[in-house]
């Protein structure tokens, strides 16, 4: 049966857990033609670049087209792939990340770049903050209420929790974000938040737009 072409699966916070996502793919990918990603794949969980690399595989394919927006954890490796201010990615997951690219927090900028490939480097800068079809407007974190969709800032993007989703502000359509764990996806009229808090023993969660329904997996990269 095809594929209707405005199918759109949205997938919520990874943090390090491919096995997670490789479980929940195999559950949406045949069923959209377009799945986007909310941010936050490395932190926390074991295997971070197992995670990018899986996302890469996946834009290499024609179809389903495939969306990576950035996350704040994603933001904040970014910044220590540059060699800016690292204390807190280290103290928000970043060890578990670089452990998975075969680092450590002393390690210098010349095993970073031998060690992170360029492609993951280049995947990171290019993510962006936001996007938009028919279905909703996607996010990581939220918008600033009252402030044109074109001016928001990455402090908003990347990082807003109760400011944005208590609001209620209409944008025209309806907001998916993540970042903020629930235990069941929050849907009101003009946001639903899909973090249901995978790498916390929680569910890795999928909504299929416009039919509104959701799919998830649990946890599958526990560790001791």
């Amino acid at each position: 049966m095809p594929i209707p072409e405005s199918t759109t699966c949205v997938i919520g916070d990874i943090h390090g857990c491919p096995h997670t996502l490789l479980a929940l793919l195999e559950q949406v990918a045949s069923q959209a033609e377009t799945i986007v990603f909310l941010g936050d794949y490395v932190d926390r969980g074991p295997n971070s670049k197992k995670v990018v690399s899986t996302i890469l595989s996946l834009q290499e394919s024609s179809t389903p087209r495939i969306v990576p927006l950035m996350g704040n954890h994603d933001f904040l490796f970014m910044q220590y792939l540059m060699g800016e201010d690292t204390s807190v990615f280290l103290q928000v997951g970043g060890i578990q990340t670089l452990e998975s690219y075969g680092l450590t927090p002393n390690s210098s900028q010349d095993e970073i770049i031998e060690k992170v490939p360029r492609s993951h480097r280049a995947f990171f800068q290019r993510l962006p903050l936001w996007w938009q079809n028919e279905h909703a407007i996607y996010v990581h974190a939220g918008l600033e209420p009252g402030r044109h969709l074109s001016q928001q800032t990455s402090q908003w993007c990347l990082w807003a929790r109760e400011q944005f989703f208590q609001k209620k502000t209409n944008f025209g359509k309806p907001v998916i974000f993540g970042h903020t764990i629930f235990d069941e996806p929050f849907i009101t009229p003009s946001c639903i938040g899909i973090d249901t808090g995978a790498v916390f023993d929680g569910f890795l969660t999928a909504l299929l737009l416009p039919s509104m329904k959701t799919i998830r997996v649990p946890n599958l990269d526990k560790t001791d």
